[in-house]
């Protein structure tokens, strides 16, 4: 992670004096195009043809694709260009987020409130899921860069307010945090607490990772299917787990 290259990335794509000017003028959502010109500053990298796909950027030895959402659509790239490179999915999560709205008739922002929820990299195992029969691949790779946004919706949703079923029109990225990366199976432990006591179950991990228990079921059927937890048995109508160690799990 260089916070510096995230910067000048940031105002190759929207500029210094665009910062709250010309939302969503550019054809490509501003998230997506910043995180291209931050894992690839040479344009020349940029979508690539191979076979009948569009590669996001490709360096000449991998693949690097920016996928804001919707991994699932990724299916038909992912059978074609597995076979070829290593490739790095890179999905962001928006660690805070402000949120400005846009009047449709006039063009006029609110201003920005900043939300009270804060990003888990938990938030993505239910894209994982989606994908779930490409994980095992070993030419598959994930990083998961946490940005500050500022978040621009329309203010023509379905309710009196107009924000119930609004459109969001573009998402600025204010900073880069941190980041999460998955480069082989044995990266899937960290998301498993080390004080979480073993067998356990989808609401223990819940608790211990305070993810609603619903969405501890998917992660744990991730992890699951890479091998990381495996199930031993029951406590009442819950699965328990236990994490594989290194040497049985990724032989």
């Amino acid at each position: 992670m260089n916070e510096e290259n995230f910067i000048t990335a940031k105002n190759k794509v929207i500029g210094i004096s665009r910062e709250r000017h010309g939302i969503g003028t550019q054809r490509e959502k501003t998230v997506h195009a910043v995180l291209k010109y931050y894992y690839a500053p040479d344009e020349d990298m940029h979508e690539i043809p191979i076979d009948s796909y569009i590669a996001d950027i490709y360096t000449g030895r991998e693949i690097i694709e920016i996928q804001t959402a919707q991994m699932y659509r990724m299916r038909g790239k992912l059978e074609c260009f597995l076979s070829q490179y290593p490739v790095t999915i890179v999905h962001p999560i928006p660690r805070y987020k402000w949120l400005s709205w846009i009047d449709t008739d006039t063009g006029e922002c609110s201003g920005l409130r900043k939300s009270p929820k804060k990003g888990s990299v938990y938030q993505v195992f239910g894209e994982l899921y989606r994908i779930r029969a490409f994980l095992n691949h070993e030419n598959l790779r994930f990083c998961f860069p946490f940005i500050d946004i500022e978040e621009y919706r329309l203010l023509n949703g379905w309710s009196h307010n107009k924000k119930r079923g609004s459109e969001r029109y573009d998402r600025i990225p204010v900073a880069l945090k941190d980041e999460v990366r998955i480069d082989c199976k044995e990266d899937y432990l960290q998301f498993i607490p080390y004080e979480l006591p073993e067998p356990f179950t989808s609401a223990e991990l819940a608790q211990a990772t305070k993810i609603r228990r619903r969405d501890a079921t998917v992660v744990l059927n991730v992890l699951n299917h890479v091998g990381a937890v495996k199930r031993v048995g029951k406590k009442g109508h819950n699965y328990t787990y236990t994490v594989n160690s290194k040497e049985s799990t990724y032989e």
